[in-house]
């Protein structure tokens, strides 16, 4: 008896584990995903990202951003702050040619048949607004040429933070959808 409640403990932990592990997937044509993780002075490092495909335009949007969050709510990085954040646009469909755009300075994208990587460098303090990567993909059917909508599309972003006394690299924190 003993033995079949700890294989029905291990398996409930190993499909709850299982569940965190995978990126959250939105029920519809968008979703979005937040993370934060503690400095040690009070305030977290966020990382957000969302992916919104829209099926009128055969195009997914995306956003990948970073703030601190203090007690008095989200904030940008203090002036001696150098940080590089890396977007992954992906999808788990092979087939799936993502022809991707941004606007962001000093990013740089790199481009396969697969992902496409875009990793971007801040330097100093300033508002919320100039920590994030804004771009918008069109998802492209390798055999055919035309536009992708059957297949999922997936941001994931990280980012290094290096400022007063912190270097933090944050796990990746990731949306996942589909054209609805």
């Amino acid at each position: 008896m003993k033995q079949k409640q700890r294989l029905l403990c291990i398996a409930a932990c190993a499909l709850s584990l299982a569940a965190l592990a995978q990126p959250a997937v939105g029920s519809a044509a968008s979703a979005s995903r937040s993370s934060s993780f503690p400095m040690g002075d009070g305030t977290n490092l966020e990382v957000h990202t969302t992916a919104n495909c829209v099926l009128a335009d055969t195009q997914c949007y995306f956003t990948a951003a970073a703030n601190l969050m203090t007690p008095d709510g989200p904030t940008g990085f203090p002036d001696d702050l150098w940080a590089r954040q890396t977007t992954t646009i992906r999808s788990s469909d092979r087939n799936n040619y993502l022809n991707t755009d941004f606007n962001a300075p000093n990013t740089r994208m790199f481009k396969s048949i697969g992902p496409v990587e875009l990793t971007t460098i801040y330097f100093g303090g300033g508002p919320v607004e100039k920590y994030r990567l804004v771009g918008n993909t069109w998802p492209t059917d390798l055999a055919t040429g035309q536009p992708k909508t059957d297949a999922d599309y997936i941001v994931c972003s990280q980012i290094q933070v290096v400022y007063g006394g912190h270097n933090i690299t944050s796990p990746s924190t990731c949306s996942q959808t589909r054209f609805g």
